[in-house]
């Protein structure tokens, strides 16, 4: 059987005790190691498990699935993803390719950012759909995320933001000359994110993330060094990083059918309160 195994956002100890029997028993163990990252190493997973742990990164999930599912009609094997296993497509078409092969796949979910992003005080219910935006360069600039947010906007929803990662990826120039040589690794911040969707809006002007829209940056949710910073757009482009610190970074922004609740709890994070209550009250308040 193959087990998509859920690890929760922050360490070792975020897998369900359901998770760990499996981990402890399973014939061979993955770890994808793309999507998105865990705030420990993979020898203090080992060490916690009490087992080897292979590194599963982008190539071989995409390309070598057939190395994961070998045998695993005939032994268990276990595939471990940071947060939640099917909050990422790839995870979704490895299940697929199993059953193709008359492998049984179970599910062991765990936390994620869409549920757990709940810890800025914001309800749940509120939020229209997520978005992802990667790292802009001189060749690629994608907007598509622009008319996602603008849907949530036209119903009042909040719109979560989910940033880029770069985990073993070659650069273009190195594809372009067939060098596997891989960059070091990098994650999007709070503040670039609102950069480049402040460049966005400039080149749209449709005013749907403006300057003065206003947004919760997060980081690091679900572990003891969790921090959170609220304030407009341009304030999250200049202080942002600055009050988060390190990675992992999302970001949200606000729909205008924000409950009065809701700006109560993420004003306790505002860059400026008082600039925040005068947005909020001309903006948002009220407002459908």
């Amino acid at each position: 059987m193959l087990y998509l195994i859920g690890l929760g956002l922050s360490d070792e100890t975020d897998i369900t005790v359901r998770g760990l029997q499996v981990v402890r028993s399973a014939s061979r163990v993955y770890l994808e190691a793309y999507t998105s990252i865990l705030l420990v190493d993979k020898e203090i997973l080992e060490k916690y498990y009490g087992r080897e742990v292979i590194l599963a990164d982008r190539e071989m999930v995409e390309s070598s699935s057939d190395d994961i599912l070998s045998d695993a009609d005939k032994v268990d094997v276990a595939f471990l993803v940071v947060g939640d296993p099917y909050g990422a497509t790839t995870h979704t078409d490895l299940t697929l390719r199993a059953r193709s092969l008359g492998i049984t796949t179970q599910c062991i979910p765990n936390a994620s950012i869409l549920s757990a992003i709940g810890a800025a005080g914001l309800q749940l219910y509120n939020f229209g759909q997520t978005v992802s935006m990667v790292f802009f360069t001189d060749r690629w600039r994608p907007t598509s995320f622009y008319d996602r947010v603008a849907e949530n906007r036209a119903v009042g929803l909040h719109t979560l933001v989910l940033l880029d990662i770069k985990v073993k990826e070659p650069s273009y120039e190195n594809m372009a000359r067939g060098r596997m040589i891989y960059e070091p690794p990098r994650y999007m911040t709070v503040g670039q994110c609102a950069e480049q969707m402040l460049e966005v809006e400039r080149a749209r002007n449709e005013g749907v993330c403006g300057p003065e829209a206003l947004a919760v940056g997060a980081a690091r949710v679900g572990s003891s060094s969790e921090k959170f910073v609220s304030g407009t757009l341009q304030q999250l482009v200049d202080r942002g990083d600055e009050i988060l610190g390190g990675p992992l970074h999302s970001l949200v922004l606000l729909g205008r059918r924000t409950h009065e609740l809701e700006s109560d709890f993420v004003k306790e994070w505002a860059v400026d309160k008082q600039q925040w209550d005068e947005i909020w009250k001309r903006d948002y308040e009220g407002k459908k």
